[in-house]
């Protein structure tokens, strides 16, 4: 090598020297005071290593003794990773024998999937699969290392244990966890969570790092509804249904003592884990030829809760209200009496007694005894147009009651400028305004239990994912509708009308039951096509209620007993012999209860049914308001 090839390699050595210095001098330079700033851009860069998202389980409800209602199972999606197969020959082919061998899925078909999805990572193949199939794969997978490319993705599903029990209380879920109707819909912000997420990523140094934020689960709903009770009630529903053709029936039973409901039931439901499902209503064939909107309509008459959601008029289980109004008014005392002619003539109207022929004197007591409609309209004449619609709303007739589920319907009064002479005469005995069930029970709670109205409730109690009490129910007092004397009147008067009265077939051996029975028209009066709404709502034991049950029956079929309050009172008969015991109320040996004989006149027949009907002077049949 010449000396000037020397000199030319020596310069360009000390050239890149000097530039490798600089660089190096500007990489320090850089890192020291802003080194941190590019390290963040650098990660920010670097791809995951993975990132799956781990559900949340939706919170349990659960019935008052803590029996699941409804759950969230876990279930596991069937995920295959095309690429991962791809990367050695050895795997396709165990992989494929052990999905079609635990799975049953046809091995040319995957190998389709493979080639059409060969880059792929995610190919879902089948949703909602158990954990015994999933430890059945990965059995296999144990025992053969070239089975890969497979991997199973968390899910939950809806299920509710007892089927179409409690159906219209409840409520379901649809697609994305979003609660419809029920305890689902009201509480879904509770019940729901939070998702977690679990990634993973390359630091610096390229080493992967795992990071797990866990799933936050939804809070457990302790409901009010006790599963004895609610199975025997339904059960009971079901079998009048299949003796008695009628509209609808619904049925409420409930704690007087502190607004709790123990059971609601409304002719069979529907099936809770199959929501859509009309067969329970209509056949195939009925079904095939529905429209849209009527297959829609048919679903949300199914999914109705008669119980919040219909009005109707109240008949003859009103008129407590209208006795406990003028008693609270000082405008009628226990001992008043009240002659019953059989009619009362009202701004040239006659209007019926249930008794035609009249009951003669009857105590106050005995107007509810007897259900006098004359000595019930001679009283709200006595209050007036004005303290007649206060009371009502006093009584929480005018607003619905809040109860903790969608769809309560609110009542229908007649406003106070239309209520006339008329129409406080038929309202005063519960004919010419609606409501619902759940106000009139709710009301009637607070006539036998003291006169505390609580506010009606179906959750007891919310209990967060690791059992801690978010919240409690233990009865909210929304006001106080009576004295403790007009309750304790009532109370002796509605036994009396379960003992000796109008509602004689409610009584049931062993209990003391109190309550009121009912019979209203419904719709147009019109005498040639008459229907009716059958009712009673009672209370056990009469003298110191624990038990509040109400029973309405819409419109029965039966020509001859369709007016017939009696099937009313024999059901409600049937349910409380039944679930009682299970309340924790037992039978006593010999009743011993006294009442007030004073109060009472012998003489008159009791077994006769609540029937209005208004005639003029000239006979002529006369509507009322709806």
């Amino acid at each position: 090598m010449t000396r000037k090839m020397q000199g030319t390699l020596l310069f360009v050595f000390c050239v890149i020297l000097v530039l490798v210095s600089g660089l190096c001098a500007r990489v320090i330079y850089i890192n020291a005071t802003d080194g941190e700033r590019y390290q963040k851009k650098v990660l920010s860069q670097q791809s995951y290593g993975t990132n799956t998202n781990l559900p949340y389980k939706r919170g349990d409800i659960l019935d008052r003794n803590g029996v699941v209602l409804a759950q969230s199972t876990k279930v596991y999606n069937v995920i295959l990773d095309p690429s991962i197969i791809a990367t050695d020959s050895r795997y396709k082919e165990p992989t494929l024998q052990a999905l079609n061998e635990v799975y049953g899925l046809d091995v040319g078909e995957l190998e389709r999937t493979l080639e059409e999805h060969a880059g792929s990572s995610y190919i879902r193949l089948l949703r909602k699969q158990s954990f015994e199939s999933m430890s059945q794969y990965l059995s296999l997978a144990a025992d053969n290392k070239c089975i890969k490319g497979v991997w199973f993705e968390e899910e939950y599903i809806r299920s509710y244990p007892f089927g179409s029990l409690a159906s219209h209380v409840l409520g379901y879920t649809v697609a994305g966890d979003v609660g419809t109707w029920g305890i689902e819909q009201y509480y879904n912000a509770n019940l729901i969570g939070t998702n977690g997420r679990e990634y993973g990523y390359y630091d610096s140094e390229l080493n992967l790092v795992k990071v797990t934020k866990e799933p936050e689960d939804g809070d457990t709903i302790v409901s009010t509804l006790d599963v004895n009770v609610q199975r025997l009630v339904e059960q009971k529903i079901k079998e009048f249904c299949s003796t008695w053709e009628c509209e609808n029936i619904g049925v409420i039973v409930m704690n007087p003592n502190d607004g709790a409901i123990y059971a609601m039931a409304s002719n069979e439901g529907f099936n809770l884990n199959a929501p859509r499902d009309l067969s329970l209503y209509y056949s195939e064939e009925e079904q095939a030829a529905m429209t849209q909107e009527e297959q829609l309509a048919a679903l949300n008459r199914m999914w109705r809760n008669f119980c919040i959601s219909d009005t109707y008029e109240p008949g003859s289980t009103f008129k407590p209200f209208t006795v406990a109004a003028a008693m609270e008014e000082n405008l009628v005392q226990e001992s008043d009496t009240f002659v019953c002619n059989g009619y009362r003539m009202v701004a040239g109207w006659r209007i019926n007694c249930n008794n035609r022929s009249g009951h003669g004197m009857v105590t106050l007591a005995e107007s509810l005894m007897k259900s006098c409609n004359p000595a019930l309209m001679a009283i709200g004449e006595s209050l007036g147009r004005d303290a007649f619609h206060l009371y009502q709303e006093h009584f929480g007739f005018g607003n619905p009651t809040g109860i903790d589920l969608p769809g309560e319907s609110n009542s229908i009064l007649i406003d106070l400028p239309k209520l006339n002479v008329t129409e406080l005469a038929t309202s005063s005995f519960g004919q010419g305004f609606n409501i619902t069930m759940i106000q009139l029970a709710s009301a009637f709670c607070s006539l036998v239990n003291g006169g505390y109205y609580y506010q009606p409730h179906v959750v007891k109690e919310i209990r967060s994912a690791n059992g801690a009490t978010v919240y409690e129910n233990d009865g909210v007092v929304v006001n106080m509708s009576v004295s403790s004397q007009t309750s304790d009147f009532l109370k002796d008067a509605l036994y009396m009308t379960v003992e000796s009265g109008t509602a004689k077939p409610a009584k049931v051996a062993g209990y003391l039951v109190g309550g009121k029975t009912g019979t209203a028209q419904k719709g147009v009066r019109d005498k040639e096509n008459q229907k009716y709404v059958v009712s009673f709502i009672g209370s056990v034991p009469a003298d110191n209620p624990e038990v509040v049950i109400y029973v309405v029956i819409d419109e029965i079929h039966d020509e001859a007993k369709k007016a017939s309050s009696s099937l009313a009172t024999s059901l409600t008969s049937e349910i409380l012999s039944e679930i009682l015991p299970f309340l924790g109320i037992y039978p006593e040996g010999e009743i011993d209860y006294h009442v007030d004989l004073s109060l009472l006149h012998p003489e008159t027949d009791m077994d006769t049914i609540d029937e209005t009907n208004m005639i003029d002077e000239q006979g002529n049949g006369a509507g009322q308001n709806e």
